[in-house]
């Protein structure tokens, strides 16, 4: 009959391998060589840092280079349907995380304390940003400079790709 090995025996024997304890209990996977890990989220809720988020759905891995230069990464799992065709619920959209972007760039935004939403964002020349769905059907959102502070609206990160599973 089986026993149950000792927190210590799990790290010793994790150790040895070379991996950490989660990897060698099964709980999450090992990036490949020249690869770093990223976590993909359902949601990002106010105030807490993207990396503190627990709602982890799934793991993703991007190349080690893109890394270079202290660049952080995230992924976000699609929801609903405002930026459809570009996205399609399920899809895994890869995030540089960062507080500023360009006009026109694909962002996870933080509006109002909410969960991220992701839209292209639009910068105005009189500092309001445009936060616009690829779906006709949803209108955009405009946000005057004042709301960008008050509210407020966030960049917490760029699209830099979209990953698609087909079943």
């Amino acid at each position: 009959r089986g026993s149950i090995p000792s927190v210590e025996k799990v790290q010793l024997l994790a150790d040895y391998l070379g991996v950490t304890t989660s990897e060698l209990l099964g709980e999450e996977p090992r990036a490949s060589p020249g690869a770093i890990r990223i976590s993909v989220l359902g949601t990002i809720p106010a105030g807490i840092p993207v990396e503190a988020v627990e709602d982890v759905l799934d793991w993703e891995e991007i190349p080690e280079s893109w890394g270079s230069g202290g660049r952080e990464y995230f992924g976000l799992r699609g929801k609903g349907d405002s930026m459809y065709p570009r996205y399609l619920e399920g899809d895994t959209v890869i995030l540089r995380k960062q507080p500023t972007c360009d006009s026109g760039n694909d962002c996870a935004v933080l509006v109002n304390g909410d969960e991220a939403t992701l839209k292209q964002v639009i910068l105005r020349q009189d500092g309001s940003v445009e936060l616009r769905p690829v779906n006709p059907a949803y209108p955009p959102r405009v946000y005057s400079p004042a709301e960008v502070e008050r509210l407020p609206v966030h960049i917490l990160g760029v699209v830099v790709e979209l990953r698609r599973k087909i079943l």
